[in-house]
């Protein structure tokens, strides 16, 4: 079974423009949502789900992967089910790209009951 974090991030959020930009102790949140998703050992792969080139950039400064996908999304899961269509897998975990604090065992814990149904 092939487990990806697929992490969706847009620039032009309508409550907090750039967010994912925005700087928590001198980085980027999307760099320690990226970051900490990593640190999950069920998942393959992270990958960031973006419109904007600024964000991928951003990513790619802390060695992270992206797909880009289209501007037109109305929410995060649009983007992340674009995004799933073209990496191959088995599951895939949405994490929200506003959470750099989010526990690597969460999205563990999401990956457990579809890895057992592998088995």
């Amino acid at each position: 079974m092939k487990a990806v974090g697929i992490i969706p991030a847009r620039y032009h959020s309508t409550r907090f423009e750039g967010k994912a930009l925005a700087l928590l102790g001198g980085r980027p949140v999307i760099a320690h949502v990226y970051e900490r998703a990593r640190q999950a050992p069920l998942l393959d792969s992270v990958w960031v789900a973006t419109d904007d080139e600024r964000i991928a950039e951003a990513v790619a400064r802390v060695g992270g992967k992206t797909v880009m996908t289209s501007p037109g999304h109305p929410s995060g899961t649009d983007r992340v089910a674009e995004a799933a269509e073209k990496i191959e897998c088995d599951v895939v975990v949405n994490i929200q790209g506003d959470e750099p604090f989010i526990a690597p065992r969460a999205i563990d814990q999401a990956i457990e009951p579809p890895a057992r149904s592998y088995r």
